[in-house]
């Protein structure tokens, strides 16, 4: 299995479709995968660390988890049908042995992003479905910045977002993290 990691999700405004685009840790070949409008933005607000005032879906699984004792070896995305990638979530617990669970490739990275799980994918699907990186900074160039300044700025914009509407709760846990960020 090849380990990724999550490059960028990506918006289409012609077909109105998200795409995440997973990049192997160790090579220039990115996976990409379409992904509904809930489940980036579930991926965009791991990538960023933003908590919610109330656990999303991805977050309460993520609890469930915890709760057993649970840890998520790893996502692995195993399958490609008609374009259609499948993938499971390799869980383990000290109350029974290796799980896999079948997920949607979406809902799986979503998860391993909360909880720092490794996400693979076999040399097969890769080899069939991959593209080369190169390719992608042509049509959709990535950000310079790096991670942290990406995160800071973000999280300044959804501040600003906060006061303006007047969620001031939200917005001084925005300014929490930002201040745990600059140091």
């Amino acid at each position: 299995m090849i380990p990724l990691k999550v490059l960028k999700i990506s918006y289409n405004p012609s077909s109105r479709s998200y795409c995440v685009i997973l990049k192997e840790m160790e090579g220039k070949r990115c996976l990409p995968v379409i992904i509904g409008s809930f489940e980036a933005q579930s991926i965009a607000l791991a990538i960023e660390v933003v908590e919610t005032p109330r656990p999303l879906t991805h977050d309460l699984i993520c609890d469930i988890i915890s709760g057993i004792n649970g840890i998520i070896k790893a996502v692995r995305i195993n399958h490609l049908d008609n374009g259609v990638f499948y993938s499971q979530i390799e869980l383990e617990s000290d109350k029974f042995d290796n799980l896999f669970i079948d997920s949607r490739p979406s809902d799986s990275i979503a998860i391993a992003l909360r909880l720092n799980a490794p996400i693979l994918v076999t040399p097969e699907i890769l080899l069939e479905a991959g593209i080369e990186e190169k390719s992608l900074v042509k049509d959709m160039p990535i950000p310079k910045e790096n991670k942290k300044n990406l995160s800071l700025n973000t999280l300044r914009a959804k501040l600003k977002s906060a006061i303006d509407e007047e969620e001031y709760e939200i917005a001084a846990r925005l300014r929490d993290k930002i201040s745990k960020l600059k140091s």
